[in-house]
């Protein structure tokens, strides 16, 4: 594989590369840079740690030496790049986390073999690679259900402040936020605004650890918990029912129908809040792997404000405020369509 070079058989070794995803991922999944971290430099010592083969290791490190993920200065010692330091162990989804190929992470990223079969059908590609779809998947593995409603939290650390800040909460007494996982962004709202009261819906295992992440916070006098699944009647009676991150995940079909069930629960009174991160500059359209990824792994996509416009309008509701914030985070409102 030619390293350096513009010249377009450089450029397509780059595009079609596998073997440096899966060295990378394979470090990881050893805890080599780990075990770099922690003073565990020499080839010897890292290949007894690691409980493999010393001279395969070191072809693999040297690899990506030359990659720029190690150092290997003097021989047979190694140590950590910037690159390298990424790679280290995180929580919440971090990129070491993600990369381990025993983890989800690594799991959704070999659903890539199921793309085929998406763009010939326009439905996920992931069963066709595992046999069973992806939340169906979680439910039949705990560790990935706990891994992703981590990684479904950390996303809320970045929206939950700016959700809590730039909607008129003012106006509102009791906010409902459907499939709200953990309960990150319901924590952060009652946090900021002592007057309001919520209620989270979503499956019960997210539920669970929302209640308990209430409790710790001492609010579990303001914060209701309800089993449930946006696709069936949500609790009535809420001023604002929040759909934050989550019709990124459904395909239009599915999106609309969780946007009626929220327009039901909201009535003629009632307001639903769709929180998204918007493929808008800097976040140009199809510039990243994002969308290709929710097609692949749950059919779902991304859209514009005018195609969850659409989608709204399907489901009985139109527009009436939107707010925008860093990043392409968009908050947009919708009413019942008089």
């Amino acid at each position: 594989m030619a390293i350096d070079g513009d010249d377009a058989a450089a450029r397509l070794d780059r595009l079609t590369d596998l073997a440096t995803p899966f060295a990378v991922r394979t470090a990881v999944t050893l805890r080599v840079p780990d075990r770099i971290a922690a003073g565990v430099t020499g080839l010897g010592e890292l290949a007894a740690a690691c409980g493999v083969h010393p001279a395969a290791l070191g072809r693999l490190l040297r690899y990506l030496t030359h990659r720029g993920v190690f150092v290997e200065t003097p021989p047979g010692v190694f140590t950590l790049t910037d690159v390298g330091e990424l790679l280290r162990g995180r929580d919440g989804g971090g990129r070491g986390a993600d990369l381990d190929l025993g983890g989800l992470g690594a799991r959704m990223d070999l659903a890539w073999a199921g793309l085929p079969h998406a763009i010939r059908t326009g439905e996920p590609g992931y069963a066709s690679v595992y046999g069973r779809d992806f939340w169906a998947d979680l439910d039949a593995h705990p560790e990935h259900r706990a891994y992703f409603d981590a990684l479904m939290l950390s996303q809320q650390r970045f929206t939950a402040p700016e959700v809590a800040t730039r909607y008129p909460w003012h106006e509102v007494a009791h906010v409902v936020d459907v499939a709200g996982g953990a309960g990150g962004l319901l924590r952060e709202l009652l946090g900021a605004h002592p007057h309001l009261r919520g209620t989270l819906v979503d499956r019960d295992e997210p539920v669970a650890t929302a209640a308990r992440t209430f409790a710790a916070h001492g609010l579990t006098g303001r914060a209701e918990t309800v089993v449930g699944d946006f696709f069936a009647p949500l609790p009535a009676g809420g001023d604002v029912y929040v759909v934050s991150r989550a019709l990124t995940d459904w395909s239009d079909t599915h999106a609309t129908a969780i946007l009626r069930r929220c327009a039901e629960a909201a009535g003629d009174s009632g307001r639903v809040l769709v929180v998204e991160v918007l493929p808008t500059v800097p976040h140009v359209p199809h510039l990243s792997a994002y969308d290709l990824r929710m097609l692949v792994l749950v059919g779902g996509r991304e859209r514009s404000v005018a195609e969850h416009t659409a989608l709204a309008s399907a489901a009985g509701l139109a527009p009436r405020r939107t707010f925008t914030g860093p990043d392409g985070l968009t908050l947009m409102e919708f009413a019942a369509a008089r």
